[in-house]
């Protein structure tokens, strides 16, 4: 398998606010300070890859606006690769998100551009040379189901973080290799009401063939078709923001998925392990894809916690 990751997905700017404690229906609260950074959950992906060491290209969509400038710039100063962000009509893809002083977060998403991606041939070519293509659902599940399919008949694994959380069509279920979900969005791709990890993985095992579930705090699980079940514990850190921790997690799972050339019951241990020390090194920075941590701080977090690096 090639190490190369594609990622196809979304591209915001990340208008940021820090507070004491996040708003409840109706209530407004005074808020410390602000920032605007790159962000979307494809964009920041393809650059916790390439930090992770990935060889990596990202597809998506922006603005004609000021901030579609910004967010191209972002991606190619982290080292992707930026030929297939196309730029479209209107604004690009903006998310607006509150942190508090626990690193507790809440984010609203307009996705201006992302919601007008469409892929074109010179994207099939893109997939067609990938070891590992990374998907979301910030764009459209359309298009998304089309990257799939292409990243399936060139050999590429296919892994999708499904994430906004929403149910998903068996026409793209069943093109996934392995799928990404935190305990809401397992909930709501499996249709079953329980939070216990257990039950979750045994459902979306009926679905697709390998399954990592994020448990924030409590690390990660993995499990699969041939029967195995493996839970990793998460790093003790001081957190100071989880806006982009998920994301860190899942770029460096495509990578080590890359290196090593897939995900097993055997090698699942070792890949969680170093995707749960990149998301836990990514909370201990504030922002977004400002926060994405570079290989050398995954390594020796996962060499502190684990005496072990991927």
């Amino acid at each position: 398998m090639s190490a190369r990751v594609v990622v196809v997905g979304s591209a915001n700017l990340d208008l940021v606010v820090t507070a004491p404690q996040l708003p409840r229906p109706g209530e407004t609260v005074l808020g410390d300070d602000f920032r605007m950074v790159p962000g979307g959950k494809g964009a920041n992906q393809a650059v916790a890859a390439a930090r992770a060491g990935a060889d990596c290209a990202f597809v998506g969509a922006i603005g004609g606006d000021g901030f579609g400038g910004l967010l191209r710039d972002n991606l190619a100063v982290a080292g992707v690769e930026v030929t297939g962000l196309r730029t479209v009509d209107g604004p690009s893809g903006v998310a607006l998100i509150a942190v508090d002083h626990a690193a507790e977060n809440c984010i609203v998403v307009a996705p201006g551009a992302n919601a007008a991606l469409t892929l074109d041939d010179g994207d099939r070519d893109a997939v067609a040379v990938a070891g590992v293509l990374l998907l979301q659902l910030e764009v459209p599940i359309a298009e998304v189901t089309r990257a799939a399919g292409w990243a399936r008949a060139g050999g590429a694994a296919v892994v999708l973080n499904a994430a906004p959380a929403r149910p998903l069509p068996t026409e793209l279920l069943d093109l996934v290799d392995v799928l990404v979900v935190n305990e809401h969005e397992a909930a709501v791709v499996a249709g079953v009401f329980t939070d216990e990890p257990a039950a979750l993985l045994d459902s979306l095992v009926g679905l697709v063939p390998r399954v990592v579930l994020t448990l924030g705090a409590r690390g990660a699980a993995y499990a699969d078709r041939d029967g195995a079940r493996i839970e990793v514990p998460a790093p003790t850190i001081d957190a100071v923001d989880t806006t982009a921790a998920g994301d860190a997690f899942t770029g460096a799972l495509a990578v080590a998925l890359a290196e090593r050339g897939g995900l097993t019951g055997d090698t699942a241990t070792a890949v969680l392990r170093w995707a749960c020390a990149a998301g836990a090194a990514c909370a201990q920075r504030p922002g977004a894809s400002t926060a994405l941590p570079e290989r050398a701080a995954i390594d020796a977090l996962a060499a502190a916690t684990y005496g072990e690096v991927q």
